[in-house]
Protein backbone atom coordinates (compact mmCIF):
# COMPACT_ATOMS: atom_id res chain seq x y z
CA UNK A 1 0.00 0.00 0.00
CA UNK A 2 1.43 3.19 -1.08
CA UNK A 3 2.01 6.29 1.35
CA UNK A 4 -0.25 8.40 -1.10
CA UNK A 5 -3.28 5.98 -0.30
CA UNK A 6 -6.32 7.61 1.17
CA UNK A 7 -7.15 6.24 5.29
CA UNK A 8 -9.05 3.45 5.74
CA UNK A 9 -10.75 5.38 9.02
CA UNK A 10 -10.66 9.23 9.48
CA UNK A 11 -11.58 10.60 12.39
CA UNK A 12 -12.06 14.58 12.54
CA UNK A 13 -12.28 16.05 15.39
CA UNK A 14 -15.50 14.34 16.47
CA UNK A 15 -17.92 14.74 19.95
CA UNK A 16 -20.86 12.87 21.55
CA UNK A 17 -22.83 14.39 24.04
CA UNK A 18 -25.68 12.88 25.99
CA UNK A 19 -28.51 14.86 27.69
CA UNK A 20 -29.03 13.25 31.11
CA UNK A 21 -32.83 13.97 32.35
CA UNK A 22 -32.83 14.08 36.25
CA UNK A 23 -36.64 14.11 37.12
CA UNK A 24 -37.81 15.65 40.51
CA UNK A 25 -40.71 13.56 41.82
CA UNK A 26 -43.13 14.94 44.23
CA UNK A 27 -42.48 15.50 47.25
CA UNK A 28 -45.56 13.64 48.74
CA UNK A 29 -48.10 11.52 48.43
CA UNK A 30 -50.32 14.73 48.71
CA UNK A 31 -48.22 16.54 46.20
CA UNK A 32 -48.93 13.57 43.43
CA UNK A 33 -52.50 13.17 44.22
CA UNK A 34 -53.38 16.51 43.60
CA UNK A 35 -51.51 17.34 40.38
CA UNK A 36 -54.64 15.84 38.87
CA UNK A 37 -55.37 15.29 35.45
CA UNK A 38 -53.01 13.48 33.42
CA UNK A 39 -52.05 16.84 31.30
CA UNK A 40 -51.67 18.68 34.58
CA UNK A 41 -49.24 16.13 35.83
CA UNK A 42 -46.94 16.22 32.58
CA UNK A 43 -46.83 19.81 32.68
CA UNK A 44 -45.64 19.73 36.44
CA UNK A 45 -43.16 16.81 35.01
CA UNK A 46 -42.09 19.27 32.38
CA UNK A 47 -41.26 22.07 34.94
CA UNK A 48 -39.67 19.88 37.43
CA UNK A 49 -37.29 18.27 35.42
CA UNK A 50 -33.50 19.01 35.20
CA UNK A 51 -31.16 18.33 32.26
CA UNK A 52 -27.59 17.82 32.61
CA UNK A 53 -25.16 17.65 29.29
CA UNK A 54 -22.50 14.93 29.25
CA UNK A 55 -19.69 14.93 26.59
CA UNK A 56 -18.55 10.95 25.93
CA UNK A 57 -16.21 12.15 23.35
CA UNK A 58 -14.07 15.65 22.84
CA UNK A 59 -12.45 16.38 19.96
CA UNK A 60 -11.68 13.05 18.94
CA UNK A 61 -9.34 12.77 16.08
CA UNK A 62 -7.16 10.42 14.08
CA UNK A 63 -6.35 8.03 10.98
CA UNK A 64 -6.12 4.41 10.57
CA UNK A 65 -4.36 3.41 7.41
CA UNK A 66 -5.29 0.34 5.50
CA UNK A 67 -3.99 -2.79 6.49
CA UNK A 68 -3.11 -1.22 10.03
CA UNK A 69 -4.07 -2.82 13.24
CA UNK A 70 -4.54 -0.25 15.95
CA UNK A 71 -5.69 -1.05 19.79
CA UNK A 72 -8.20 1.38 21.28
CA UNK A 73 -7.13 1.31 25.18
CA UNK A 74 -8.52 3.26 27.95
CA UNK A 75 -10.27 2.78 31.35
CA UNK A 76 -13.84 2.28 31.79
CA UNK A 77 -16.29 5.62 30.98
CA UNK A 78 -13.35 6.57 28.61
CA UNK A 79 -15.20 6.40 25.50
CA UNK A 80 -14.32 3.61 23.82
CA UNK A 81 -17.37 1.68 23.40
CA UNK A 82 -18.86 5.46 21.80
CA UNK A 83 -16.35 5.65 19.44
CA UNK A 84 -17.06 2.50 18.24
CA UNK A 85 -20.72 2.60 17.99
CA UNK A 86 -20.05 6.11 15.95
CA UNK A 87 -16.92 4.03 13.50
CA UNK A 88 -20.04 1.12 12.98
CA UNK A 89 -23.00 3.60 12.09
CA UNK A 90 -24.87 2.97 15.43
CA UNK A 91 -24.90 6.49 16.11
CA UNK A 92 -23.93 9.56 15.06
CA UNK A 93 -21.80 12.10 16.27
CA UNK A 94 -22.85 15.25 18.00
CA UNK A 95 -20.06 17.21 16.54
CA UNK A 96 -17.54 16.12 13.44
CA UNK A 97 -17.43 13.80 10.82
CA UNK A 98 -15.61 10.44 9.97
CA UNK A 99 -14.83 8.71 6.47
CA UNK A 100 -14.46 4.83 6.28
CA UNK A 101 -13.31 3.32 3.12
CA UNK A 102 -14.91 0.04 2.68
CA UNK A 103 -17.38 -2.19 4.35
CA UNK A 104 -17.38 -2.55 8.02
CA UNK A 105 -17.83 -5.38 9.94
CA UNK A 106 -18.37 -5.14 13.87
CA UNK A 107 -18.78 -7.20 16.63
CA UNK A 108 -19.18 -4.84 19.64
CA UNK A 109 -21.92 -6.94 21.80
CA UNK A 110 -23.21 -10.75 22.40
CA UNK A 111 -25.93 -11.13 19.63
CA UNK A 112 -25.19 -7.92 17.45
CA UNK A 113 -26.81 -8.30 13.97
CA UNK A 114 -28.40 -11.07 14.95
CA UNK A 115 -31.92 -11.94 14.52
CA UNK A 116 -32.67 -14.45 17.49
CA UNK A 117 -35.67 -16.16 15.89
CA UNK A 118 -33.53 -16.94 13.03
CA UNK A 119 -31.06 -20.17 12.94
CA UNK A 120 -27.40 -19.62 12.50
CA UNK A 121 -27.46 -20.74 9.33
CA UNK A 122 -30.10 -17.61 8.45
CA UNK A 123 -28.33 -15.55 10.48
CA UNK A 124 -24.84 -16.41 8.57
CA UNK A 125 -26.83 -15.40 5.17
CA UNK A 126 -28.74 -12.13 6.82
CA UNK A 127 -25.17 -10.60 8.08
CA UNK A 128 -23.80 -11.39 4.67
CA UNK A 129 -26.83 -9.38 3.20
CA UNK A 130 -26.09 -6.52 5.69
CA UNK A 131 -22.61 -6.50 4.53
CA UNK A 132 -23.92 -6.27 1.17
CA UNK A 133 -22.53 -9.27 -0.55
CA UNK A 134 -24.01 -11.60 -2.83
CA UNK A 135 -25.33 -15.11 -2.18
CA UNK A 136 -22.72 -16.94 -3.97
CA UNK A 137 -20.03 -15.05 -2.26
CA UNK A 138 -21.48 -16.03 1.25
CA UNK A 139 -22.08 -19.66 0.02
CA UNK A 140 -18.39 -19.87 -0.78
CA UNK A 141 -17.11 -19.06 2.53
CA UNK A 142 -19.93 -20.92 4.52
CA UNK A 143 -17.91 -24.14 5.08
CA UNK A 144 -14.86 -21.77 6.48
CA UNK A 145 -17.21 -19.61 8.67
CA UNK A 146 -18.97 -23.17 10.19
CA UNK A 147 -15.71 -24.53 10.86
CA UNK A 148 -14.20 -21.91 12.29
CA UNK A 149 -17.27 -21.46 14.86
CA UNK A 150 -17.12 -25.04 16.23
CA UNK A 151 -21.05 -24.81 15.87
CA UNK A 152 -21.99 -26.94 12.81
CA UNK A 153 -23.95 -29.48 15.21
CA UNK A 154 -26.49 -26.23 15.78
CA UNK A 155 -26.48 -24.39 12.51
CA UNK A 156 -30.24 -25.05 12.20
CA UNK A 157 -31.32 -24.05 15.90
CA UNK A 158 -32.42 -20.73 16.84
CA UNK A 159 -29.64 -18.23 17.88
CA UNK A 160 -31.58 -17.10 21.08
CA UNK A 161 -31.00 -20.93 22.16
CA UNK A 162 -27.04 -20.53 22.11
CA UNK A 163 -25.13 -19.83 25.15
CA UNK A 164 -22.90 -16.63 25.16
CA UNK A 165 -20.07 -18.23 24.13
CA UNK A 166 -21.44 -19.72 20.70
CA UNK A 167 -22.93 -16.60 19.91
CA UNK A 168 -19.55 -14.57 20.18
CA UNK A 169 -18.09 -17.60 18.05
CA UNK A 170 -20.46 -17.22 15.19
CA UNK A 171 -20.32 -13.79 15.55
CA UNK A 172 -16.59 -13.60 15.10
CA UNK A 173 -16.47 -15.82 12.39
CA UNK A 174 -19.21 -14.14 10.41
CA UNK A 175 -17.67 -10.85 10.60
CA UNK A 176 -13.85 -12.14 10.16
CA UNK A 177 -14.86 -14.07 7.16
CA UNK A 178 -17.29 -12.33 4.86
CA UNK A 179 -13.83 -10.04 3.64
CA UNK A 180 -15.09 -6.50 5.16
CA UNK A 181 -12.56 -3.92 4.51
CA UNK A 182 -12.89 -3.22 8.00
CA UNK A 183 -13.08 -4.94 11.12
CA UNK A 184 -14.02 -3.83 14.39
CA UNK A 185 -13.65 -5.64 17.52
CA UNK A 186 -15.08 -4.86 21.26
CA UNK A 187 -13.91 -6.66 24.66
CA UNK A 188 -16.64 -9.04 23.86
CA UNK A 189 -14.26 -11.45 22.94
CA UNK A 190 -13.58 -12.05 26.41
CA UNK A 191 -16.96 -13.92 26.56
CA UNK A 192 -15.21 -17.04 24.40
CA UNK A 193 -12.52 -19.83 26.16
CA UNK A 194 -9.46 -18.93 26.35
CA UNK A 195 -8.52 -21.29 22.91
CA UNK A 196 -11.18 -19.19 20.78
CA UNK A 197 -9.50 -15.97 21.96
CA UNK A 198 -5.93 -17.07 20.81
CA UNK A 199 -7.99 -18.35 17.41
CA UNK A 200 -9.56 -15.27 17.03
CA UNK A 201 -6.01 -12.83 17.50
CA UNK A 202 -4.65 -15.68 15.04
CA UNK A 203 -7.26 -14.66 12.58
CA UNK A 204 -7.12 -10.74 12.65
CA UNK A 205 -3.71 -10.95 12.60
CA UNK A 206 -3.85 -13.07 9.30
CA UNK A 207 -6.50 -10.93 7.86
CA UNK A 208 -4.27 -7.71 8.35
CA UNK A 209 -0.91 -9.04 7.38
CA UNK A 210 -2.35 -11.50 4.22
CA UNK A 211 -5.77 -9.54 3.06
CA UNK A 212 -4.49 -5.92 3.84
CA UNK A 213 -7.52 -5.53 5.88
CA UNK A 214 -7.57 -2.94 8.43
CA UNK A 215 -8.69 -3.77 12.75
CA UNK A 216 -9.72 -2.04 15.31
CA UNK A 217 -9.40 -4.07 18.28
CA UNK A 218 -10.78 -2.50 22.08
CA UNK A 219 -9.11 -4.44 25.03
CA UNK A 220 -8.24 -4.35 28.78
CA UNK A 221 -5.78 -7.18 28.43
CA UNK A 222 -2.73 -5.20 27.33
CA UNK A 223 -1.23 -8.96 26.63
CA UNK A 224 -3.71 -9.34 23.19
CA UNK A 225 -2.91 -5.49 22.65
CA UNK A 226 0.67 -5.76 22.80
CA UNK A 227 0.47 -8.88 20.82
CA UNK A 228 -1.82 -8.08 17.73
CA UNK A 229 -1.38 -4.48 17.28
CA UNK A 230 1.57 -1.86 15.98
CA UNK A 231 -0.29 1.05 17.35
CA UNK A 232 -2.80 2.11 20.09
CA UNK A 233 -4.96 5.10 20.95
CA UNK A 234 -5.18 5.83 24.63
CA UNK A 235 -8.60 7.25 25.51
CA UNK A 236 -8.72 9.70 28.50
CA UNK A 237 -12.35 11.22 29.92
CA UNK A 238 -13.37 11.03 25.88
CA UNK A 239 -9.84 12.48 24.62
CA UNK A 240 -7.48 11.24 22.86
CA UNK A 241 -4.61 11.79 25.36
CA UNK A 242 -1.60 9.63 23.59
CA UNK A 243 -1.40 7.68 20.07
CA UNK A 244 1.49 5.93 18.39
CA UNK A 245 3.83 2.69 18.97
CA UNK A 246 1.88 0.04 21.21
CA UNK A 247 4.98 0.13 23.46
CA UNK A 248 4.91 3.42 24.42
CA UNK A 249 0.99 3.97 24.46
CA UNK A 250 0.72 0.85 26.54
CA UNK A 251 3.18 1.72 28.50
CA UNK A 252 1.56 5.49 29.58
CA UNK A 253 -1.72 3.66 29.99
CA UNK A 254 -0.66 1.43 32.79
CA UNK A 255 0.58 4.44 34.61
CA UNK A 256 -2.73 6.00 34.40
CA UNK A 257 -3.99 2.83 36.19
CA UNK A 258 -1.98 3.24 38.75
CA UNK A 259 -1.89 7.24 38.80
CA UNK A 260 -3.87 7.05 42.03
CA UNK A 261 -0.68 6.34 43.88
CA UNK A 262 0.32 2.79 45.28
CA UNK A 263 -1.93 0.63 47.43
CA UNK A 264 -5.89 -0.61 47.39
CA UNK A 265 -8.24 0.53 44.23
CA UNK A 266 -11.34 -0.84 43.47
CA UNK A 267 -10.86 1.42 40.32
CA UNK A 268 -11.60 -1.78 37.74
CA UNK A 269 -14.20 -4.48 39.35
CA UNK A 270 -14.96 -7.24 37.12
CA UNK A 271 -18.35 -8.88 37.48
CA UNK A 272 -19.03 -11.85 40.06
CA UNK A 273 -21.25 -13.80 41.96
CA UNK A 274 -21.65 -10.90 44.58
CA UNK A 275 -22.12 -13.09 47.03
CA UNK A 276 -18.70 -12.17 48.61
CA UNK A 277 -17.40 -8.60 48.26
CA UNK A 278 -13.69 -7.09 48.91
CA UNK A 279 -13.63 -3.74 50.64
CA UNK A 280 -10.07 -3.58 51.51
CA UNK A 281 -6.55 -4.63 50.83
CA UNK A 282 -2.63 -4.53 51.77
CA UNK A 283 0.34 -5.59 51.39
CA UNK A 284 2.13 -6.45 55.20
CA UNK A 285 5.91 -6.80 55.91
CA UNK A 286 6.38 -7.03 59.13
CA UNK A 287 2.55 -6.32 59.97
CA UNK A 288 2.99 -2.65 58.76
CA UNK A 289 1.15 -1.37 55.62
CA UNK A 290 3.67 -0.80 52.50
CA UNK A 291 3.77 -0.58 48.90
CA UNK A 292 7.62 -0.33 48.29
CA UNK A 293 9.15 -3.89 49.13
CA UNK A 294 12.88 -4.86 49.80
CA UNK A 295 14.65 -8.04 48.68
CA UNK A 296 13.83 -11.03 51.15
CA UNK A 297 11.07 -8.90 52.89
CA UNK A 298 8.00 -11.76 53.77
CA UNK A 299 5.06 -10.37 51.85
CA UNK A 300 1.65 -10.61 52.98
CA UNK A 301 -1.76 -9.94 51.72
CA UNK A 302 -4.21 -8.69 54.17
CA UNK A 303 -7.88 -8.48 52.52
CA UNK A 304 -10.97 -7.95 54.03
CA UNK A 305 -14.46 -8.93 52.39
CA UNK A 306 -18.01 -9.02 53.32
CA UNK A 307 -20.42 -11.93 52.64
CA UNK A 308 -23.53 -11.82 51.36
CA UNK A 309 -24.90 -15.48 51.64
CA UNK A 310 -23.62 -18.38 53.36
CA UNK A 311 -20.94 -19.93 50.41
CA UNK A 312 -17.61 -20.90 49.97
CA UNK A 313 -15.33 -17.99 49.84
CA UNK A 314 -11.36 -18.17 49.15
CA UNK A 315 -9.28 -15.34 48.57
CA UNK A 316 -6.68 -15.43 45.77
CA UNK A 317 -4.28 -13.24 43.49
CA UNK A 318 -2.29 -12.57 40.38
CA UNK A 319 0.59 -10.87 39.88
CA UNK A 320 0.73 -8.91 37.14
CA UNK A 321 4.78 -7.31 35.51
CA UNK A 322 5.61 -3.89 35.33
CA UNK A 323 4.16 -4.06 31.64
CA UNK A 324 1.09 -5.09 32.75
CA UNK A 325 1.32 -8.85 31.71
CA UNK A 326 0.61 -11.85 33.89
CA UNK A 327 3.61 -13.05 35.94
CA UNK A 328 2.24 -15.91 38.40
CA UNK A 329 -1.07 -16.80 40.00
CA UNK A 330 -2.11 -17.86 43.42
CA UNK A 331 -5.20 -19.74 43.30
CA UNK A 332 -5.79 -20.90 46.85
CA UNK A 333 -9.20 -22.35 46.18
CA UNK A 334 -8.77 -24.26 43.12
CA UNK A 335 -5.20 -25.89 43.71
CA UNK A 336 -4.90 -25.83 47.52
CA UNK A 337 -8.15 -26.31 49.01
CA UNK A 338 -8.28 -22.56 50.74
CA UNK A 339 -11.86 -22.25 50.62
CA UNK A 340 -14.15 -21.79 53.53
CA UNK A 341 -17.86 -22.05 53.85
CA UNK A 342 -18.62 -18.41 55.61
CA UNK A 343 -21.71 -16.86 56.60
CA UNK A 344 -22.78 -13.05 56.16
CA UNK A 345 -20.94 -10.78 57.83
CA UNK A 346 -17.03 -8.89 57.53
CA UNK A 347 -13.97 -11.01 57.24
CA UNK A 348 -10.40 -10.50 57.13
CA UNK A 349 -7.89 -13.20 55.33
CA UNK A 350 -4.30 -13.14 55.20
CA UNK A 351 -1.92 -15.03 53.41
CA UNK A 352 2.13 -15.29 52.90
CA UNK A 353 3.06 -15.72 49.49
CA UNK A 354 6.30 -17.48 48.39
CA UNK A 355 7.30 -14.95 45.60
CA UNK A 356 9.27 -15.93 42.55
CA UNK A 357 12.39 -13.76 41.96
CA UNK A 358 11.85 -10.42 40.81
CA UNK A 359 13.10 -7.83 39.42
CA UNK A 360 13.16 -4.45 40.50
CA UNK A 361 10.15 -2.40 39.43
CA UNK A 362 6.73 -1.68 39.69
CA UNK A 363 4.34 -4.45 39.78
CA UNK A 364 0.10 -4.64 40.63
CA UNK A 365 -2.15 -7.74 41.95
CA UNK A 366 -5.33 -8.59 41.05
CA UNK A 367 -7.71 -9.69 43.94
CA UNK A 368 -10.18 -12.24 44.26
CA UNK A 369 -12.77 -14.11 45.82
CA UNK A 370 -13.72 -17.42 44.68
CA UNK A 371 -15.68 -20.26 45.08
CA UNK A 372 -13.39 -23.46 45.30
CA UNK A 373 -11.75 -21.77 42.13
CA UNK A 374 -14.71 -22.57 39.89
CA UNK A 375 -16.35 -19.10 40.22
CA UNK A 376 -15.54 -15.71 40.71
CA UNK A 377 -17.60 -13.80 43.98
CA UNK A 378 -15.45 -10.90 43.12
CA UNK A 379 -12.47 -9.67 40.77
CA UNK A 380 -10.52 -6.65 41.44
CA UNK A 381 -8.10 -5.63 38.66
CA UNK A 382 -4.76 -4.01 39.61
CA UNK A 383 -6.25 -3.95 43.31
CA UNK A 384 -2.32 -3.29 45.14
CA UNK A 385 0.53 -1.33 43.54
CA UNK A 386 3.91 -2.14 44.83
CA UNK A 387 7.30 -1.62 43.87
CA UNK A 388 10.39 -4.16 44.20
CA UNK A 389 13.37 -1.46 44.78
CA UNK A 390 16.08 -4.11 45.49
CA UNK A 391 17.81 -6.90 45.11
CA UNK A 392 15.87 -10.13 44.06
CA UNK A 393 13.16 -12.58 46.59
CA UNK A 394 14.52 -15.70 47.72
CA UNK A 395 11.60 -17.63 47.46
CA UNK A 396 11.22 -19.37 43.78
CA UNK A 397 7.62 -19.96 42.19
CA UNK A 398 6.30 -23.84 41.11
CA UNK A 399 6.95 -23.51 36.96
CA UNK A 400 2.99 -24.75 35.47
CA UNK A 401 1.78 -24.76 31.99
CA UNK A 402 0.31 -21.07 30.84
CA UNK A 403 -2.96 -21.54 30.59
CA UNK A 404 -5.93 -18.16 30.50
CA UNK A 405 -3.26 -15.63 30.45
CA UNK A 406 -2.60 -16.33 34.19
CA UNK A 407 0.80 -16.17 34.04
CA UNK A 408 4.02 -18.69 33.90
CA UNK A 409 4.30 -19.40 37.83
CA UNK A 410 1.91 -21.11 40.06
CA UNK A 411 2.70 -19.42 43.64
CA UNK A 412 1.69 -21.17 47.03
CA UNK A 413 0.92 -19.20 49.87
CA UNK A 414 0.88 -19.95 53.91
CA UNK A 415 -3.14 -19.47 55.09
CA UNK A 416 -4.40 -18.09 57.87
CA UNK A 417 -7.83 -18.89 58.82
CA UNK A 418 -10.46 -16.29 58.18
CA UNK A 419 -11.47 -13.93 61.29
CA UNK A 420 -14.35 -12.56 61.78
CA UNK A 421 -15.14 -8.95 61.58
CA UNK A 422 -18.71 -8.35 62.22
Amino acid sequence: MSASASPAIRVDRVSKRYVIDHEKRPDTLRDALTGGARALFSRLRAQRTEEEEFWALRDVSFEVQPGEVVGIIGRNGAGKSTLLKILSRITEPTQGRIALHGRVASLLEVGTGFHPELSGRENIFLNGAILGMRREEIRRKFDEIVAFAEVERFLDTPVKRYSSGMYVRLAFAVAAHLEPEILIVDEVLAVGDVQFQQKCLGKMREVSRNQGRTVLFVSHQMGAVRELCSRAILLKQGSVSRTGPVADVVAEYLGLAGAEGHGFSQARRLEGTGEARICDAALLVHENATSELLSRDPLIVCLKAEVQRETRVAAECLLRGPDGLPLALHAGGLVEGRDHRLTPGKYEFRFELQLPQLAAGRYTMDLMLADSGVRFHDYLEHALRFEITAGQNEHAGWQFQQQAGQGSFLLRAHHQEPRRLS
